[in-house]
């Protein structure tokens, strides 16, 4: 911890087990669908579902999953990718900033982040969450946890969030920077999955107060970036990247993964999708998962080995998948202006 620093950064990703075994897994499952933003419904009716149902069945199987991706010199590849972001921000900022990370689920904890932030008498604080697109289940979470647990300081710094940067021009430069390692033209489609959300999420920042959305989102989310619409930041991402890479309408699809339970996800499935384009003779797809920041479960299981596995299933080739951000020296200069502009 430097001194000399007078501004805090905190860094927010999602989280991870600390172990890839399975109470390690149930305890990180249960915070997370416990969380009111991520499972939006009645407190009993979530703690029933949760507790009793999904966790149980679920936690062997994921542990089973994460222990296929956790490295015995690294251990979870978030984690890794985190902290390596955390690490190199600080060298860029200097002494004047200390930078935290911290994980809204499991450890290290906002809490814990934000103590040792608040013993440095700090100037000024600004939040960083690690998800490009706002969504009320993530970066709306993050945003609500640290103003429960900052409220109860005696001094406030000046404090400022970063909501989202999903069309951030260097980002979206350092993702196509990755997917141009692949022989883009080789490729008989691409893909830029995003995780899920449920439908009525979407409804509910929708500001005119009208709770219902349509399953693949209103025409205009398709053209206009909103603030707090999640699908609408997802096509901005996408539109973005296709203009970078210099795609035709007709070589890519946007779609989504990770639906959980029966209740209406946003769509296209990239399940359905991996169907459809399995139907048209598509053999070789380029996967870009432009909502993660840091591989993950969902990049390094969910699509590289699923939905790799089902799309060979139904005929298909290859499932190349674009690695994320991670620790690559143009993300971590995003990160550096995001911070610095307050």
């Amino acid at each position: 911890m430097s001194k000399s620093a007078k501004k805090g950064i905190l860094l927010i990703q999602l989280g991870t087990p600390d172990t890839p075994t399975t109470d390690d897994v149930r305890k990180y499952l249960t915070e997370f669908l416990m969380d009111s933003r991520v499972m939006d419904i009645p407190y009993f009716s979530r703690s029933l579902l949760v507790k009793g149902v999904i966790v149980p069945k679920r936690a062997p199987r994921s542990a089973a999953t994460y222990s296929t991706i956790w490295s015995e010199e690294t251990g979870s590849p978030l984690m890794h990718y985190s902290e390596l972001q955390r690490d190199m921000l600080q060298l860029e900022l200097g002494d004047e900033y200390h930078v935290e990370l911290a994980m809204r689920y499991q450890n290290p904890s906002i809490e814990s982040a934000l103590k040792k932030l608040e013993v440095m008498k700090l100037e000024s604080l600004r939040v960083i969450p690690l998800f490009p697109q706002y969504a009320s289940a993530t970066t709306g979470s993050v945003i609500d946890k640290v103003m429960e647990i900052i409220r109860c300081w005696q001094y406030f710094p000046a404090l400022s969030f970063v909501s989202s940067y999903c069309d951030d021009e260097e980002m979206i430069e350092t993702f196509a920077e990755n997917g141009r390692k692949h022989d883009i033209d080789a490729y008989d489609h691409v893909l830029f999955s995003y995780h899920g959300l449920p439908v009525r999420q979407l409804g509910k920042v929708d500001c005119t107060g009208v709770l219902k959305c349509p399953d693949f989102g209103c025409e205009e989310c398709k053209v206009e970036k909103k603030p707090y619409c999640y699908l609408s930041q997802c096509y901005a991402t996408t539109r973005a990247l296709v203009a970078k890479l210099g795609l035709n309408e007709d070589q890519y699809t946007l779609c989504f993964q990770s639906r959980l339970g029966k209740t209406p996800w946003i769509q296209p499935y990239t399940s359905d999708t991996l169907h459809q384009l399995a139907e048209r003779g598509v053999k070789k797809l380029l996967v870009f998962s432009p909502a993660f920041v840091a591989d993950c479960i969902e990049t390094l299981d969910e699509i590289q080995v699923e939905y790799a596995n089902e799309f060979k299933s139904l005929g298909g080739e290859e499932v190349a998948m674009v690695e994320s951000l991670n620790s690559h020296p143009k993300w971590i200069q995003v990160l550096k202006r995001l911070a610095l502009n307050n």
